[in-house]
């Protein structure tokens, strides 16, 4: 069986390449290229960001597949990056919601254009892998998606969004393995890699420069109005943030609102930025095709979230309500809310309101 990998340099991947290749497997290696050339210079990001402007993680990936004697091929995706992944991110964060990137890159773009494209420039694959902690497990002639053992390092959350025909082609081999397992099982190996940090966020430079807008200011209100202080663009704040406002009070303030019409972030005290109940649509739903009108669930709101106890209600086909044991805080509009059974399959999930 053939097997295109995702490679991204990093240990994970890199040993999920060794692991099939070592299973008997015919293995070659892919990476994205997604970054478009900047000719003012004005964008700066971590090397160690998903994107950034270095390149260096094609050549840290081409190092760690000739390591393994791995064929990379490198599959330009500018393009559809940036009209799908950076779109989406502008059009969120200027609307007053909070975007998650890795949720859309991952179900559009790592499984879907650059599967395609691998497969318009003349790769013949069989199955695409990656180095996710997560687990594709076929149920019945259904595809699903389970947590990773490893559950701090579990990467379900950011995948929801896979449907049954990208979940059929999918290999997932660290998903029964902790990190700790992986670093050691690399160390073994002699890779290079095996000490490498994690990847941290999509992209650690100016959001300005990034959104390409100016500063637009408007005021810090309380929740009844009074204005306490001034901001330079909503886009700078994300729901339950409490560093960085720059507002006095008796107590620390958490921004529980991001309103767009008025150009106004709203803060409050910690009481006021928690919340037992949300509503999210653009549903995908992936332990079966129609779920029942009310069922109880494990439920996250952000990926590093512990599970928290939940029911849910389906309010039509494309919108649901959530609710709550306890209160959440932080509950932002455009993060994705996930839904888990009780033995950590994902039912499915979607973007909050």
């Amino acid at each position: 069986m053939k097997v295109l990998v995702g490679m991204s340099g990093g240990v994970d991947s890199t040993v999920a390449a060794l692991m099939l290749k070592e299973k008997g497997y015919e293995v070659e290696g892919v990476i994205m290229r997604i970054w478009e050339n900047d000719p003012d210079n004005i964008l700066t990001s971590n090397k160690n960001s998903c994107f950034n402007p270095t390149g260096e993680n094609i050549i840290e990936a081409k190092k760690t597949a000739d390591e393994i004697n791995v064929k990379l091929n490198v599959i330009d995706c500018i393009d559809e990056y940036k009209n799908t992944v950076l779109k989406n991110f502008k059009n969120e964060y200027l609307s007053g919601r909070t975007p998650n990137p890795c949720v859309w890159c991952n179900s559009l773009i790592k499984f879907g254009v650059l599967i395609e494209s691998a497969r318009k420039k003349g790769l013949v694959f069989d199955k695409f892998a990656t180095g996710h902690y997560a687990q594709v497990i076929e149920d019945n002639k259904r595809f699903l998606l389970k947590r990773g053992v490893d559950t701090k390092k579990d990467q379900s959350y950011f995948l929801y969004r896979l449907n049954q025909k990208q979940l059929s082609e999918i290999l997932m081999p660290l998903g029964i393995y902790t990190k700790d397992e992986i670093r050691e099982y690399a160390k073994n190996k002699g890779l290079s890699a095996f000490q490498k940090s994690d990847s941290q966020d999509f992209y650690s430079g100016d959001f300005n420069k990034l959104l390409g807008i100016n500063d637009i200011e408007g005021n810090i209100v309380d929740v009844e109005g009074n204005m306490l202080g001034r901001h330079k663009g909503i886009w700078n704040y994300t729901i339950g943030q409490r560093k960085g406002i720059k507002v006095s009070a008796k107590e620390a303030l958490y921004v529980i609102e991001l309103r767009k019409e008025t150009n106004e972030v709203v803060v409050g005290f910690r009481d006021s930025a928690e919340k037992n109940f949300l509503f999210a649509d653009n549903l995908n739903w992936i332990k079966f095709e129609k779920p029942k009108k009310e069922f109880k669930a494990k439920a996250k709101i952000r990926s590093a979230q512990n599970l928290k106890d939940a029911f849910v209600e389906v309010i039509n086909d494309d919108k649901i309500k959530v609710s709550f044991d306890e209160n959440q805080s932080s509950i932002a509009k455009g993060q994705s809310v996930v839904l888990y059974d009780e033995d950590d399959y994902v039912i499915g999930g979607g973007i909050i309101l």
